[in-house]
């Protein structure tokens, strides 16, 4: 049902159970069209950066409390709707199942505004996948029942037929059942069902908090008390739970559950936060540096004027390769400017930003720092050359003092600064205050800003959080500085640095642990 005239119009998106890769295609096209979203507590913010210009409305539970009635939230889309808005109604899992969705659109069709459902992976579905449950097997179940189990335990007459349910149900699946487990399993014993029947309970799924509890039907009660496993929580019931530790995928990755800080430049970090997430971490990003411009352009507009006398361009990072290249067609130049020069990349990271931009690195080190840099030129000979290096402002100065001994003339204007991005201060504080289990340095820059905000107390916030750095520059800073290093990557490359967390937490400790912060909420918004 499409928007008409000045009319609004509301989207019951299902979000999904917590994992924000399993919204769906349409979930998300609608959402980024939304002036308002009206989200709870189970529908991940982290979605919220897909409507950054929409007004964000919180809906949810606090401590066990609905934070808005249920009539409110009804009353609240049909308002903002008839303003000719389009809401956004956010809700975990699917809008259709155990989700109050029904009720939301049977009221906005009562008062005459359009919608539309957006169906989404209901909990039940991803926590059993995610927890390596099929919750359907040809060689353990023909049958299925999904099943509330937020009943009232006082009711005189119960709205689930339980003689059925335990005997006529292979695979039972019960949401919103934690607070009613010792009634749902009391009277599924009683009306037939074995004791000894398998069960899981999965908490938190499809996160990097996940808990998955694996009991029989006469010892869950005891064993989740004992684990003191809560809400929100899926409870799954059959013979298809025995097949969990055969087809694990998710929770048994080698950095699951890892709360890493990430340090990088905001704009550069997107990809480092993925390969931690497809490890099973969870990355908590906290830029600790900012690339902004140089203070003056005129000693790289210098040098550009200056291309056709020049022999080779070093370009030493993908931030050196993407200013360059820009600044280079901001003063009304294009690639042809670069016909007959040398172009050296530092490493692959710094090619594959070239390549991006249509342009090759003839030569590439083995060694990916400067002193790589340094020994390749001087195997070519670069004696009489003229070298143009495009650096950051506090680079070191090894590439051009050492290529000026070898008889190069080498410019090097400063082609970018790193600062610290306004309000880092108590966003640190605020991600520390979570706990962490590693802290990720990708310069000495990070390393420094790091320990001018925490301070003489900087050792002390980072009590249990091994500190892992991208190469022996940032190394050399953070022992500098007091730090312990527990692992350097290989290459300075996100990937080994990813390697060497991997490698460490594996040695370490083969067994994943829970969020060092229990009482943490679900999110924590990565911006």
């Amino acid at each position: 049902m499409q928007k008409s005239g000045n009319s609004g119009i509301v989207y019951l998106i299902g979000a999904g159970p917590g994992d924000p890769g399993l919204i769906t295609v349409r979930g998300l096209e609608c959402l980024r069209r939304a002036d308002v979203v009206v989200y709870d507590y189970l529908a991940n913010p982290g979605f919220l950066a897909e409507a950054p210009k929409a007004e964000h409305i919180y809906v949810g539970k606090s401590r066990g409390r609905h934070h808005t009635p249920q009539e409110q939230i009804n009353v609240l889309l049909a308002e903002k709707a008839r303003l000719g808005k389009v809401v956004a109604r956010l809700k975990g899992g699917d809008p259709f199942l155990f989700g109050r969705g029904g009720e939301e659109a049977r009221f906005l069709r009562q008062e005459g505004i359009h919608f539309e459902v957006v169906p989404g992976v209901t909990a039940g579905f991803a926590a059993a996948a995610y927890a390596g449950i099929p919750l359907t097997h040809r060689d353990f179940t023909a049958t299925l029942s999904l099943v509330s189990g937020h009943e009232d335990p006082s009711r005189k007459m119960s709205r689930i037929d339980w003689s059925k349910l335990a005997s006529g149900g292979d695979t039972l699946v019960f949401y919103m059942g934690m607070t009613n487990l010792p009634v749902i399993a009391e009277r599924l014993m009683a009306h037939g069902r074995p004791p000894g029947t398998p069960v899981a309970i999965i908490r938190w799924a499809t996160t990097p908090r996940q808990e998955t509890l694996t009991a029989r039907l006469d010892d869950v009660v005891e064993r989740a008390r004992n684990a003191q496993i809560g809400p929100p929580a899926i409870i799954v019931i059959g013979e298809v739970v025995t097949l969990r530790e055969e087809l694990r995928w998710f929770d048994n990755r080698p950095l699951f559950g890892r709360r890493i800080l990430v340090t990088r430049a905001a704009d550069q970090a997107g990809d480092f936060c993925d390969l931690l997430r497809q490890e099973g971490a969870d990355p908590i990003l906290c830029p600790l540096i900012e690339i902004v411009p140089p203070q003056s352009w005129e000693e790289l507009d210098e040098a550009l004027e200056r291309l056709p006398e020049t022999d080779i361009l070093v370009l030493t990072s993908a931030n050196a390769v993407r200013i360059f290249l820009a600044r280079l067609r901001e003063t009304g130049r294009d690639l042809r400017a670069l016909h007959g020069t040398t172009i050296v990349a530092v490493g692959p990271k710094t090619a594959a930003a070239l390549e991006a931009l249509g342009l090759s690195p003839d030569l590439i080190p083995e060694n990916h720092h400067a002193e790589g840099v340094v020994n390749l030129l001087r195997k070519h000979g670069i004696a009489g050359r003229r070298i143009l290096y495009p650096r950051a402002e506090l680079a070191r100065d090894l590439i051009p003092r050492e290529m000026e001994a070898a008889g190069a003339e080498v410019i090097s204007p400063i082609a970018y600064r790193t600062v610290l991005p306004e309000g880092t201060d108590p966003l640190l504080n605020e991600k520390l205050e979570g706990g962490l289990d590693a802290v990720t340095f990708t310069s000495p820059s990070t390393v420094e800003n790091f320990m001018h905000l925490t301070g003489p107390q900087a050792r002390k916030r980072l009590s249990g959080a091994a500190v892992f750095s991208i190469g022996p520059q940032t190394t050399a800073a953070a022992m500098r500085l007091g730090l312990t290093v527990a692992a350097e990557a290989e290459s300075s490359t996100i990937e080994a640095i990813v390697i060497a967390m991997t490698d460490y937490f594996l040695e370490a400790n083969s067994a994943p642990r829970k969020n060092s912060n229990p009482n943490a909420g679900p999110w924590t918004p990565q911006g």
